[in-house]
């Protein structure tokens, strides 16, 4: 839920947003990932299924290394990552349905998670190609951007193989 919920808030934010700056991209991007790897601890505190287990090490390693590239990228350019409403909304959100997903336990958790993150990788892929890749102004931002949407489509399918038995 924490996923699911937050991809549609970041799809409906963005959607009524003006085009969004270079820093206030940086900060949805970042939150987003954030929300995943938080989802991803989880995750790994509550599921016994060594395949969930394994896609959530996964979420937290890649998510945790795009973040970090993110975080540097800022610094080298010296732009203060921006908070706006679409992040605040994330948040929020999040928190709301951390709440909800918490209450689960075993294939039940393993369930929702996992549909989540299916849900989540739509919304946030979506997302990077129509808006903040597009709104970027700053080359560097928007090849990061790209680069974490190649990683994240990767996600999407591992995450849909999961969903669907197929792993």
């Amino acid at each position: 839920m924490i996923c699911f919920a937050a991809g549609l808030m970041l799809s409906t934010a963005i959607a009524a947003a003006d085009k969004p700056s270079d820093p206030q991209i940086a900060h949805i991007a970042y939150t987003a990932g954030d929300l995943d790897i938080k989802a991803a601890h989880l995750a790994l505190e509550k599921s016994k299924s060594e395949t969930v287990r394994a896609f959530a090490n996964d979420m937290v390693r890649d998510h945790t290394a795009v973040n970090d590239k993110a975080l540097a990228l800022v610094k080298k350019l010296n732009v203060t990552p921006e908070d706006n409403d679409t992040s605040k909304a994330l948040v929020t959100q999040a928190n709301e349905k951390k709440a909800e997903l918490s209450k689960l336990s075993g294939a039940a958790f393993d369930k929702a998670y996992v549909e989540n993150e299916v849900a989540y990788h739509k919304t946030v892929n979506d997302a990077l190609k129509t808006t903040l890749i597009p709104s970027s102004s700053n080359a560097e931002l928007k090849a990061l951007l790209e680069t974490g949407l190649k990683i994240f489509e990767g996600h999407l399918q591992h995450a849909e193989m999961l969903a669907t038995g197929k792993h």
